[in-house]
């Protein structure tokens, strides 16, 4: 029975909105009638721009703002009348009185002295830990709000669930969640834990689902995630990204990993510790993780703010998504540190109805907000007129424009039309950035209006020269300044062969300063090409003036025909603009072809009437005709969705590249590309089964040889007459042993062991085989010290006796003091002693603060002490295991270190310790675990 009344009427508006959006897209109008099952993306062909402008439209319609959720997961027509019977009005600005949070006064400092982000937040919740730090945006409320005490407290219930789920320092942890209160906790609480984060671009529709697993399994497997968090709908994927990823162990959600926040255990990271990897959008099979440490990041979030003159009463209003550069670190790192409020909006909620972003800043009386071009365009097209009746923007103070190319046109029209709302002309503000320097590289000086540089198109295309236009000059280009180095960094302009460029010539733009990457995670040749002696390529063309630095385009995507220079971008927005082609749906690339380049245009079209295309491909032609004189070599049209952006919103001009060559041009259905994910994931399968039986076999013949030898070992220390013939015959059975597995085992500074005299032994302990590795690197006898407990062993106390060990009770105090003076005294007799200062070790990975006793009876005794560093068995035999990887052994020995004999006694040994303590850090290869001067003060 249909409905009738009220509900009926709006199905029916509903209906219609869609089904006119659908005939405006397709020329030649739908096969069959839109339902309230239509699939929006299946059926009716609508992408992510579509369904903006349809949101759009039903807001205009019914006066009522979905709730950005359904822009996302709405999947027919019944789904948006669903939300729209429930979504609230749309509230005319002046109704919205703006919001306050309760921050007091602005803070007083900084953390300037901080040496990493955590440090950064700790001072923070130190000092004021009920000031807001985040607030998350709301249509018909005020909102939450998260604190820097809250977010730690949060934090720290997380952190103890990753170590629940075996996280260990310095591992990697993917997030594939969406910008949301989620996100932000589970980004601190890697951190806290050790962990690098690793950002993920979200799961887009099904129509891209090859394209998207394809791209986040090379990024996966490149960074060797051990754990993806990740929403509950991403759940499904978890068996083809296990099976894509071999060391990933589980998919988990934020709510798994809930524990007792009092169970975390914080781990100290320093300045040149990773903090990020940020991976650059680009090829699905080359990935490129920028690799950013707390230093680069602290240096690039200073120099910004010194730049962009920003203090604690700031108000940062964000849409951005965390998974981006621009968004994380330029939005929350900088809010973060300077005390800023941040105004957080998800993404999804300003792409169904870009008002949002507006009235955010309208009522949290936002002074900072950061946005590609493409967001300011949607506001110029997609925010109604009644809307901007009392819309106060007056606070807004910098609108960065930045992340993609920036359209002079655009920075005009937006200056132009929200002028009424109070927006001032110096407010909008190009600025210039990319992941390789943490963020931001360049900005323009702050209150003075965004400078556009008009230039001559003929010189620049030819010689590259920006030669400043006249008012007579008609064939132009125009590109907005970008201002100048943030403090601390340098811009140049070189040619091809590396010469620096004076102003207004073009060449590629080069950078460096404390905020530069060290390189490309675990991708060695793109490293290598990213650098020029201490410079590092952008990748974009420039030019310098006496305002800054000017973007022309980007080297890679620059197209030579016929010895001219040809921006796509600018072929781009001119194709867009005929009719039934898609405005932002158009590449324009190079083919090489005999030493020139043939101009191929790649444009999505809303028909697929032949004749009608055909008059497209001709208006193109000649829209590119009448920019640079000459038509395309080439018009190819293809349906909707086959032009990929990357995460920034750019179009991916070299996979359209690839399509070209290939010829595909087709969006295959999500069974076909399931099962072509299935088929792809055979191979790595393979090579993981593999690899896996080659650990089997390795750990099998470590057995094999292992306990043969172990046996031989046994009687010969039953059987030899002296402690040096027993360690010499052991010391060839350990090296055999490494000949038959093919483990190598590297010795440095053997020399330091050379003098014979007495001397106090002290090695980090991370594995059972840390006594091996000694036996086989020394061919000279140590008195191995060892914990009483050995003494028990009952098959195991007579062997470890005719090696010489000696033994210290760690429980009683008293027996323990003993001990050590015991050593004290074999040591002034000329005894060469061997500690684990550690005490034990753990199955995590990590230096563990050093116990005082081997350096009080060196300090005691007056016997130097000679730091050995052990890297590489815990990977080889971990913990209790006796599964054996295969893998190289490196052994370090420092210099001998004398105490003063000036000092006290404890004042010698606690200086010996650190000492020692630094060798085995810096050459041990695993991270600290409590400082350089923790200890535990008992033998």
């Amino acid at each position: 029975m249909m409905a009738t009344g009220p509900d009926a009427d709006i199905r029916a508006q509903l209906l219609q909105l869609v089904d006119q959006l659908c005939t405006e897209l397709r020329s030649q109008g739908l096969d069959r009638p839109v339902e309230l099952d239509s699939r929006l993306e299946q059926d009716l062909g609508l992408d992510s721009l579509s369904r903006a402008e349809l949101f759009s439209r039903i807001e205009q319609r019914f006066g009522a703002a979905l709730p950005g959720q359904t822009f996302a997961e709405a999947e027919t027509p019944r789904d948006l009348l669903r939300a729209l019977q429930n979504a609230s009005p749309v509230a005319v600005p002046p109704q919205a009185a703006p919001v306050t949070a309760d921050n007091g006064d602005s803070v007083a400092g900084l953390p300037r002295h901080a040496g990493t982000l955590v440090e950064a937040l700790a001072w923070h919740v130190e000092h004021h830990p009920q000031r807001t730090h985040i607030h998350f945006h709301r249509d018909a409320d005020d909102g939450e709000q998260l604190s820097y005490g809250g977010l730690w407290r949060e934090a720290c219930a997380l952190t103890a669930g990753l170590q629940r789920k075996g996280v260990e320092a310095g591992q990697k942890v993917a997030l594939m969640l969406p910008t949301g209160r989620d996100y932000f906790i589970s980004f601190v609480a890697i951190w806290l834990a050790g962990a690098t984060p690793v950002p993920l671009y979200p799961p887009l529709g099904r129509r891209q689902l090859e394209d998207q697993l394809q791209r986040q399994a090379g990024i996966l497997d490149n960074c060797q995630a051990r754990l993806l968090i990740a929403p509950a709908a991403a759940q499904p994927l978890e068996p083809l990204l296990k099976a894509r990823v071999g060391g990933l162990q589980a998919l988990v959600q934020p709510a798994d990993l809930a524990a007792d926040a009092d169970q975390a255990r914080i781990l100290p990271c320093a300045p040149g510790d990773i903090a990020l990897l940020q991976y650059t959008s680009g090829s699905t099979g080359n990935p490129k993780g920028v690799v950013l440490s707390h230093a680069n990041l602290l240096a690039n979030i200073r120099a910004a703010g010194q730049a962009l003159r920003v203090d604690s009463r700031d108000v940062f209003v964000s849409w951005l998504p965390l998974y981006h550069d621009m968004g994380l670190i330029g939005a929350w790192f900088g809010s973060l540190y300077h005390a800023v409020r941040l105004v957080s909006l998800p993404p999804q909620d300003f792409l169904a109805r870009p008002a949002r972003w507006l009235e955010a800043l309208h009522r949290h009386r936002g002074t900072l907000s950061a946005a590609p071009n493409f967001a300011y365009e949607l506001c110029l097209q997609r925010v109604p007129e009644p809307l901007l009746e009392g819309l106060d923007l007056s606070a807004w103070r910098l609108a960065l424009n930045g992340a993609e190319a920036v359209n002079p046109a655009t920075l005009e029209a937006f200056s132009r039309r929200f002028e009424r709302c109070g927006l001032q002309r110096t407010t909008v503000f190009p600025v210039y950035g990319l992941a390789e320097c943490s963020v931001a590289l360049a900005f323009p000086e702050p209150g003075l209006e965004a400078v556009i540089d008009r230039v001559q198109r003929a010189p620049l295309m030819r010689e590259g020269i920006a030669e400043p236009a006249t008012a007579r000059d008609s064939d132009t280009l125009e590109f907005a300044c970008c201002g100048r180095a943030i403090p601390g960094h340098r811009i140049r302009i070189c040619d091809d062969s590396g010469r620096e460029l004076p102003q207004r010539r073009q060449g590629r733009i080069q950078f460096r300063g404390p905020s530069a990457t060290s390189g490309y995670y675990r991708n060695s040749e793109a490293t290598a090409r990213l650098f020029e002696g201490d410079w590092l390529e952008t990748g974009d063309l420039g030019y310098l003036t006496a305002n800054g630095l000017h973007i022309t385009g980007r080297s890679k995507d620059l197209i030579i025909r016929a010895g001219r220079n040809l921006y796509p971008e600018e072929l781009e927005r001119a194709v867009g603009e005929v009719p039934g082609l898609r405005r932002g749906r158009v590449a324009a690339f190079g083919i090489d072809d005999a030493g020139t380049e043939r101009l191929i245009l790649m444009a999505e079209s809303r028909t697929r009437d032949e004749r009608l295309q055909e008059q497209q491909r001709r208006d193109a032609a000649a829209a590119v005709s009448a920019l640079i004189g000459e038509p395309p070599d080439e018009v190819v049209l293809v349906p909707a969705g086959i032009l990929l952006k990357t995460s920034s919103g750019k179009i991916r001009r070299n996979d359209c590249r690839e399509r070209y060559r290939r010829g595909d041009y087709r969006i295959r259905p999500p069974w076909r590309q399931k099962m072509r994910l299935l088929l792809t994931t055979l191979k790595p399968a393979g090579r993981r089964l593999s690899r896996r039986l080659g650990q089997h076999l390795f750990a099998g013949w470590a057995l094999v040889t292992g306990i043969p030898l172990a046996l031989i070992a046994a009687l010969a220390l039953l059987g030899l007459p002296s402690v040096r013939s027993r360690w010499r015959a052991l010391h060839r059975i350990t090296r055999l042993w490494a000949r038959l597995t093919r483990t190598p085992i590297r010795v440095r500074g053997l020399d330091n062991l050379g003098g014979g005299g007495a001397c106090v032994c002290v090695a980090n302990h991370s594995s059972y085989l840390d006594a091996f590795v000694l036996l086989a690197a020394l061919p000279e006898p140590l008195a191995f010290v060892a914990k009483a407990e050995l003494q028990e062993a009952k098959l195991l106390r007579p062997l470890l006796d005719r090696l010489g060990i000696r033994y210290v009770n760690r429980r009683d105090p008293e027996q323990g003091l003993l001990d050590a003076r015991d050593a004290s005294e074999h040591l002034k007799q000329g005894a060469r002693m061997l500690f684990f200062p550690e005490g034990t070790f753990e199955d995590s990975a990590g230096l563990l603060p050093f116990h005082t006793g081997a350096f009080v009876c060196a300090a005691e005794s007056g016997t130097p002490v000679v730091p050995i560093a052990i890297r590489g068995t815990r990977p080889i035999l971990r913990g209790d295991s006796w599964y054996a990887y295969h893998g190289a052994l490196d052994l370090v020995i420092g210099a001998p270190i004398s105490g003063d004999p000036g000092k006290a006694t404890w004042e010698q040994a606690l200086a010996l310790r650190d000492r020692a303590r630094a060798h085995i850090l810096r050459h041990c290869g695993e991270p600290d675990l409590a400082g350089s001067s923790g200890s535990l003060e008992s033998t």
